[in-house]
């Protein structure tokens, strides 16, 4: 049993994580739960992730979100949806009960309304703090940066694996932009036997290198998380060229119960193995290229 998350405000969700597959739940409600907790919260909107997360350039809260078991198939996400604080519910239900795979704005929100899913107000799903931000950014233009994507791994004691992804989006954006976070081998990708992977970031340009799905088939292959993480990301900087790398954070969990990280940016990030009874917080150091044989991570444990 294991779990990861992106940033240090995951450690609540890792810790949640933990408490619940150790009690012998299985990895996507953990993942679930964990996260829906994170994102039904307008204190962590300023986290860029469900209620009181930044509106659109309209004023307006949408959200992505995104769940995925290792089990081939199963996969469900929600794009520019309205008026809901825990997306990840309602992508939950695309995944197990809908027939389709990915459902967007006007589409994602009746189908929530189908399943049962109040929808809320726009004023609901903003905050104090995500309104003022909204307010200087129509009086000053003055925008607001982070990309911190709220990504979660849990592997259960059945050996079930599942990676679940939200973010409200980058602040400010056109109305109906989506970045990677739903989509499948770009902000998540999980294979049963082998492992999961979570990228937070720069959505527009991490969409077009696939991070997620590059992960994990490197694990496939027999590499280490660590290992995986770190060829994936020197392969973006060897495209893009090291000075002009995009922010990109890359988490990696396989079925061994070990993790991995790299990142262009310093990148906090939180875990739990079994046999220990606390969440760990590890830094990892933005990464340059990686050094042939190189394995480990360079990250300091807080």
């Amino acid at each position: 049993m294991a779990a990861v998350g992106t940033w240090g405000f995951s450690q609540p969700s890792v810790e949640r994580i933990r408490s619940l597959i150790t009690a012998g739940r299985h990895a996507t409600d953990a993942v679930e739960e964990a996260m829906a907790e994170v994102e039904d919260d307008p204190e962590t909107g300023l986290h860029i992730v469900g209620r009181g997360g930044f509106p659109n350039s309209g004023g307006v809260v949408e959200c992505d979100a995104a769940i995925m078991e290792g089990i081939t198939g199963r996969f469900g996400a929600v794009a520019a949806l309205r008026g809901v604080g825990a997306p990840v519910r309602v992508a939950r239900r695309v995944m197990d009960r809908s027939p389709h795979s990915l459902l967007v704005g006007e589409g994602a929100a009746a189908f929530a309304r189908e399943q049962g899913f109040t929808i809320e107000p726009n004023d609901n799903m903003l905050s104090a703090h995500s309104a003022k931000a909204y307010q200087e950014f129509l009086e000053q233009k003055q925008s607001v940066s982070g990309h911190d994507t709220l990504g979660l791994i849990a592997l259960d004691n059945m050996g079930n694996i599942t990676v679940g992804v939200s973010t409200s989006g980058a602040p400010f954006k056109s109305p109906g932009r989506v970045g990677d976070s739903p989509l499948p081998g770009c902000g998540l990708y999980a294979e049963h036997m082998v492992g999961a992977a979570a990228a937070t970031g720069d959505g527009d340009k991490i969409m077009c290198h696939c991070p997620s799905f590059h992960a994990v088939q490197l694990m496939k292959q027999g590499s280490s998380p660590n290992r995986a993480c770190y060829t994936v990301l020197d392969d973006i900087i060897r495209r893009t060229a090291p000075d002009r790398c995009f922010e990109i954070g890359l988490i990696a969990l396989n079925v061994k119960g070990e993790v991995g990280a790299a990142s262009s940016v310093e990148f906090p990030y939180t875990f739990w193995n079994q046999g220990k009874d606390y969440v760990e917080t590890s830094t990892q150091l933005p990464n340059s290229t990686v050094t042939e044989g190189t394995e480990e991570c360079d990250t300091h444990v807080q």
